[in-house]
């Protein structure tokens, strides 16, 4: 009997074991649960998100990068929660089925904008509304606040004018200013700026505007050379300046006409030298050359407007040239009989004679006479001198012609075209007699003179003064002319600059 309570008790015992057994191996399977939590819309991590389930498990909170992961979770369906201040609570399902299963799940959540307040509408500080002679360059100020501190805001800027329909669009500003520079004279601009904190539609400031200054009537323009290139500069008598050409381009020897309404300039096109115009401020450049300009060094080239803004006088080797400013109505109007070359040439004020220069092809032997609009020749200024020449202008009474010659003699074929000491001369059409103004205003030894031009009113020469190495700054001057043409005096207009012309 005790045998078989025995018996009974091992097989009731065994039951007992077997089913504790099974229920500790089904505990043991579990699963695990990873993810990653974003923006919606932007797919930004979003870290610090509380990440919890029910039936409950583990509460974990979401890495820098968003991610998150409780291990361990017993097979069976659960609702996991994503939660955190500022966005709207996300809820998803997920069921897992096997041991070792691991699901992943992205939660995207979305802004609770009523937790949220968007930004004041910006408000325009300045250029104040309808400000009128503003500078090229312009800093637009502007403020806007938002009530929740943490949010980041950035700004667009939208800038239309009434010339063109051209916008300019900056977008993503996180400062309350910028700055508008290479305006244009005499334009009015009209800009507006919006803002967003990133969770609200942006909103709009009002619409203000500004009109730059009018195009200054500058009587001086000359050139100066940036990276590379020859740049035009516009100034005043007081040295208020502006950059007249685009330094991507090299532009040289600019040539004022009052009667157009434009300024004349040479610029090189594919290996080329045309003439453009463009209005004072420097807007809409005009090729007006089909046949270009050509001769002797690019920068040796000059030409000539007429006096009514209407015809401009320019050279192509040994033919000389008159054309139309909108360039139509090529005509030749004069060619060396010896087949030199004419470098420069300059028209009189009442359009009745012209004045050339020529030389060879080392830019020596040169020439300058005067001929009448038939090539009949009426002034010999210059011949059978040794050295270089250049820098025609006839005074506003045509009476006499100013040049420059290099007194030295000195002829350097190797390309360099060298001068040593070149002075200014002013020669009176009248009695066939030249005076040399520079050594009559104290130049300074081992210097040029050159490309010299009267004044409007025959009171003064400018010319450019630079050492004859070739290397040195370059300085526009003026000399104050009087009858006796001796006892001269000179100052400096203009630092840095060459080519000059006043009109």
């Amino acid at each position: 009997m005790k045998t078989l309570f025995k018996i009974i008790s091992i097989l009731i015992f065994s039951v007992c074991l077997f089913s504790c057994s099974e229920e500790l191996v089904d505990q043991a399977q579990t699963g695990s649960l990873k993810g990653k939590v974003v923006k919606r819309g932007t797919n930004q991590p979003i870290a610090n998100v509380k990440i919890f389930t029910t039936p409950t498990t583990q509460t974990v909170f979401t890495a820098a990068d968003g991610s998150f992961e409780i291990p361990g979770m017993p097979i069976g369906n659960y609702s996991v929660k994503a939660e955190l201040s500022g966005y709207l609570t996300n809820f998803q399902a997920v069921n897992i089925q096997n041991k070792d299963q691991v699901v992943t799940m992205v939660f995207e959540m979305d802004d609770d904008k009523s937790l949220n307040s968007p930004p004041t509408a910006p408000k325009l500080l300045s250029p104040v509304d309808n400000a009128v002679n503003q500078p090229l360059s312009v800093e637009l100020t502007w403020s806007s606040t938002d009530p929740d501190a943490t949010d980041v805001l950035k700004y667009n800027l939208t800038i239309k004018n009434n010339v063109n329909t051209n916008v300019v669009q900056v977008n993503d500003l996180t400062a309350t200013h910028y700055t508008l520079s290479n305006l244009n004279y005499g334009v009015s601009y009209f800009w507006q700026v919006s803002v967003s904190d990133g969770i609200h539609d942006p909103v709009l400031s009002p619409i203000s505007k500004f009109t730059t200054n009018m195009v200054p009537t500058n009587r001086f323009h000359y050139v100066q050379k940036q990276s590379g290139n020859l740049v035009i500069i516009s100034s005043d008598d007081a040295g208020t300046h502006f950059q007249f050409t685009n330094p991507s381009y090299n532009s040289w020897r600019p040539r004022k006409n009052n009667n157009s309404g434009l300024v004349a300039f040479l610029r090189t096109e594919g290996g080329s030298s045309h003439i453009y115009t463009a209005n004072p401020d420097g807007s809409n450049a005009f090729k007006v050359t089909t046949v270009p300009v050509a001769g002797f060094r690019n920068d040796e080239l000059d030409f000539s407007w007429s006096t009514n803004g209407q015809e401009i006088l320019y050279a192509n080797f040994n033919k000389l040239y008159r054309i139309n400013k909108d360039g139509s109505g090529l005509n030749l109007v004069y060619t060396t009989p010896d087949g030199s070359m004419i470098s420069e040439c300059d028209w009189s004020y009442d359009g009745s004679k012209i004045a050339l220069k020529t030389n060879d092809f080392n830019g020596y032997n040169t020439k300058i006479y005067v001929i009448d609009m038939l090539g009949n020749i009426l002034n010999t200024v210059l011949t059978g001198l040794p050295g270089a020449s250049g820098g025609l202008n006839f005074s506003v009474d045509g009476q006499m012609l100013v040049y420059s010659r290099d007194i030295s003699g000195y002829q350097d074929n190797s390309g360099n075209y060298r001068q040593l000491d070149a002075h200014v001369f002013v020669y009176r059409l009248s009695t066939n007699m030249a005076y040399d103004i520079s050594l009559e205003s104290e130049k300074i030894m081992g210097t040029n003179d050159l490309d010299p031009r009267f004044s409007p009113n025959n009171a003064q020469v400018i010319f450019m003064n630079t050492s004859n190495d070739n290397i040195s700054q370059r300085n526009v001057m003026v000399i104050d002319l009087n009858s006796s043409m001796t006892d001269l005096t000179r100052a400096v207009l203009f630092n840095n600059a060459e080519m000059p012309d006043y009109e």
